[in-house]
């Protein structure tokens, strides 16, 4: 028998192997219109996103076969599904495991315990993001940086360098506002679309990353102390 799938609606792939919640996170993202997929294991995990890359991935971090660091740094090296966005689902007590997450390129996450309303609307909030950037289409020069916002694609000193979705909206407020200070709660609100009871080092983790992959143009990326971050034109 062939099953018919809704291409038009967003498909979630759930990588988690606690079986209550992935039943749970199941249930409310499909009441909200989504196509979703759960799978237990990274290692198989893996493989269904290289075969068939979904809109988002949800993904815990322990996990047996792969755990989620490992799978998160494995898709963000691949070229065909670096720009995948992940939200991850972290333990209270998993502070570096979150911040190494952040750096790996993941978009957003989750301290367990979390409620379903609240992965739902996190879910949303970065499939509209990913919607808006692929409708804009400026292209923003900052000394020997160039930000192609139709192509998706970012070069320093003429070579294409990879960034995330995430790095990709950051760099694109920050050029867009050159020569202007944003403060960490601004750049929480513009481009991870909340800025309360959400940790700033969430920004900083990703300013640092962004500043690794810039070379010597990382200097145009200015810490204002006490404040938040200015890029230099």
């Amino acid at each position: 028998m062939l099953v018919s799938r809704d291409v038009s609606k967003p498909r979630i792939l759930v990588i988690e192997d606690e079986a209550d919640i992935a039943e749970i996170l199941q249930y409310n993202l499909e009441r909200e219109g989504f196509e979703v997929e759960v799978e237990p294991r990274g290692d198989r995990a893996l493989e269904i996103v290289r075969r068939r890359p979904p809109t988002l991935i949800l993904l815990d971090l322990m996990l047996p076969g792969l755990d989620g660091l490992e799978l998160t740094r494995m898709i963000k090296r691949d070229e065909r599904t670096a720009t995948l966005p992940i939200v991850m689902l972290t333990a209270r007590d998993e502070e570096v495991d979150r911040i190494v997450g952040l750096e790996l390129g993941a978009d957003d996450y989750l301290a367990k315990p979390f409620s379903p309303r609240e992965v739902v609307l996190r879910v949303k909030a970065v499939l509209r993001r990913t919607r808006q950037d692929s409708h804009q289409a400026p292209t923003y020069e900052a000394g020997d940086l160039r930000l192609d916002v139709a192509g998706h694609r970012f070069l320093v000193d003429g070579d294409e360098v990879p960034l995330t979705a995430t790095e990709f909206r950051l760099m694109k407020v920050l050029m867009g506002r050159s020569g202007r200070v944003q403060s960490r709660a601004r750049l929480l609100s513009d481009v991870w679309g909340y800025a309360e009871d959400v940790d700033s080092r969430t920004v900083d983790t990703h300013i640092r990353r962004l500043r690794r992959k810039l070379g010597d143009e990382a200097k145009r990326i200015e810490t204002v102390i006490g404040v938040g971050y200015r890029l230099r034109a």
